[in-house]
This record gives C-alpha cells, structure tokens and sequence, in this order.
C-alpha cells in the first residue's frame, strides 16, 4: 500500500515532465544545437524516403531524342529521333496498395526509431548532470570527513605526546587522513571526467542549469505508453505489409503502356543513283499488358517475408517481459534507497540529539572542542548522503522517463 501511495503521489510532476519533452519545450535543451540539427535531418530524411518508397509504384516517363548526320554519298543526311513512352503498373494484385501501405508503416518506424535515439542521448546528458551534481555532494562530504579525520589526527597526536597513547595509534590517524584526502582527489578526478563528457553532449553551463525533477509512473502506463514497445508494434506493421508486398510480387500485374514517337529525317539516299529526299513522320501507341512471373523462388522468398513478420511479433513480446522486468528492477532499487534515506534521516535524528548533548557537556567542561566539532560535521554528512541518495532515486527514474510517451496535449 506504501508503495502504491508514493506511485500516485509521484505521477503528476513526471507526466508534466515528458510533456514538455513531448512538446520540445526544454528537454531538448539539454542536447547541443548540433546534436539537434542532426536529429533534425534525420527526420527529414525519414520524410524523404518515406515519399520516394511511397510512390515507387508510379513508373517514370521516359523521354528519349536522338540526333545523327552522316555522308556516305553526296550529300549530308541528318536523322532525329523523340520518343515519349510509358509503362504504368495500374493493377499488381494489392500490391500497390500494400506497398503504399508499407511506406508509410516504415516511416512511422523510422521516426519513433529517431525518437528513441534522440531520448537516449538526452537521457545520457540529464544523467550526467546529475551525476556531476551528486559527485559535488560527494566532495562536499568527502571534505566533511577530511576535518573529522584532521580532528582524529590533533586528538591522537595530543594524546600521544602526553603519553596516553603509543605511536600505533598516531600512525594509523595519519594513515587515515591519507586515504580520505586521496578519495577526495579521486572524487574530483571523477567530477572532471563528467564534466567533459557533459560539454560533449550539451551547449548548457553544468553549473547553472536547472534539473527536472522526475516522478514515477505505474507499471500499467509505463507498458502502454512505451517508446520501446510503440517501435515494436511499427514494426510488426511494417513487417506485415512488406510479407504482403512480397506476396504481391508474384501474382498477376496489369500495366498501361503508351507512347509517341517523332522521326525526321533530311536528305537520305539509299544510293547515288537515287535522289536525296527528306522525310517526318510522327505516331502514338498505346495498350495493355498483363504479366504473371514463374519463379522457383517464389514460396521460399515469400515464407521469408512471413518469418520476418512472426519474429517481430515474438520480439514484441519479449520487448514487454523486459520492459516489466527493468520497471521492477527500479522499483526494487527505489525502496532501497528509500531504505538508505530513512536510515540516514534517524542517524540525522540521533546526531542532533548527541551533539546538543555533547555541547552542554562542553559548556561543562566534560567534553571538548573536538567532539563537537566531529560532531557537526558527522551531523551535516547525514544530510549530504540524504540528497545523494535522492538524486540516486532520481537516476533509477530516467530509465523510465527514456522511454515513457505522455499523450497529454
């Protein structure tokens, strides 16, 4: 029931989210201009051959024009020649239909192909943001801890030379120091790498962009509006009209063919003893034809055309067990970072209990300034691994959000 609270509690803003993607508002924003000049063309692309697939049934008009001279005798002769001519398929037993149908199936498969592509890179750029933003609070409590490890190495070093402790106990305090200060440089190593990869995606400056706070969704909306599982479903329409095509291909096809033919010819002479003349002349032609092709491959490249078609229907679903499978997966990764909040939110409680105790201690003599000085800074790293946790959570999301649809308008 908890779980099913915090879904309906989440829904609303992750919706208003995708919208804003849906509606190129601002998540794409997070990709550089050239990446989305890129896409741009990508998508007109898929207009153009969508068209040019389209109306591959319409034959061309072929034009031709033909012009010689020669002088086996006296005179020069001169010969042209033009001739329009046509071969249009009115009839291919459906298979202009299919194959209109076929074209337009391909594009919608191309351009959600497009928009799957064009989310992932835009999921990687928000991603990463996030992590570069999560790696400053890890700095941040990294820092933390180097004053705790610096106030360990005062309090071991003091109790040393006052003879409370031998010099293991020192030794180990500055080891200590030594391996936090060397994650911090490892953390800021890390933070660098994001940055530059951040920069290669994105024309946005990392440190003032905003991040979109994302929420969750149900299983049943993530299945049905699902970028992964709309291409599947193109697929296997288009799949089914290309079967259908094919089987087209090998039945019975009806064409009009029609021409005009020009011919003009100045000073012929068969031989010298006959006369030059000239002569034009000018006809049309028009019919029909029918054709029926005999292939021995015929049901071979047909049963290869149908095993397409049922592959991609078992692809579909596979495609929707993964999907469910990678929606549980986060769930279970959430509720354990939920796990992680609630623990560090009870480790802030019990901080601020001891160090207001500790600093009435101090007031008393009992404790010292190094306690309370551990102390708060161990109170401020509870909060700090809170939002890391958060932005964990958040990470967890966008796995959804890459491929969730909003059909809002």
């Amino acid at each position: 029931m908890k779980a099913l609270k915090l879904l309906s509690l989440l829904c609303l803003s992750f919706s208003s989210l995708v919208y804003a993607n849906e509606n190129n508002t601002s998540l794409d924003g997070f990709i550089s201009n050239y990446k989305n000049q890129q896409f741009k063309y990508d998508y007109e692309k898929s207009e153009a051959e969508s068209s040019k697939l389209r109306d591959s049934w319409i034959a061309p008009l072929r034009i031709n024009y033909s012009y010689s001279k020669s002088n086996p005798y006296t005179s020069e002769q001169l010969n042209e020649n033009a001739a329009i001519k046509m071969n249009q398929p009115i009839f291919q037993s459906g298979g202009i239909y299919y194959g209109i149908k076929f074209a337009n199936a391909s594009k919608l498969y191309n351009d959600v192909s497009i928009d799957v592509a064009k989310r992932r890179m835009i999921k990687d750029a928000i991603s990463i943001l996030m992590q570069i933003r999560q790696t400053s609070l890890r700095e941040k409590k990294q820092k933390l801890q180097i004053k705790n490890s610096e106030i360990n190495l005062l309090q071991k070093k003091e109790q040393y030379l006052s003879g409370q402790l031998d010099s293991g106990f020192l030794d180990n305090a500055i080891i200590q120091k030594n391996i936090v200060i060397e994650a911090l440089y490892d953390i800021q190593t890390n933070k660098e790498r994001l940055i530059n990869k951040f920069s290669a995606l994105s024309d946005l400056n990392y440190k003032t962009v905003s991040i979109l706070h994302l929420d969750m969704i149900t299983k049943e909306q993530f299945i049905k509006h699902n970028k992964y599982m709309q291409q599947s479903s193109y697929e296997i329409q288009r799949n089914k009209y290309a079967k259908d095509v094919r089987v087209a291909k090998y039945l019975p096809s009806l064409n009009f063919t029609a021409g005009y033919n020009w011919q003009k010819t100045s000073n012929q002479q068969f031989s010298p003893a006959f006369p030059a003349f000239s002569n034009e002349l000018d006809y049309y032609n028009y019919g029909f034809n029918v054709s029926v092709p005999i292939d021995i491959n015929t049901f071979k490249d047909i049963e290869s055309a149908k095993v397409d078609y049922l592959k991609s229907k078992v692809i579909e679903l596979d495609k929707k067990r993964e999907l469910n499978a990678l929606y549980d997966q986060v769930m279970n990764n959430i509720k354990n970072f939920d796990k992680k909040i609630a623990l560090s939110k009870d480790n802030k409680k019990l901080y601020k209990k001891l160090l207001l105790d500790t600093k009435k201690l101090y007031a008393s003599g009992y404790k010292t300034k190094y306690d309370v000085q551990t102390l708060t800074n161990s109170l401020k790293i509870q909060t700090i691994d809170t939002k890391i946790y958060e932005i964990d959570k958040q990470l967890e999301l966008l796995n959804l959000y890459e491929m969730y649809i909003n059909n809002k308008k």
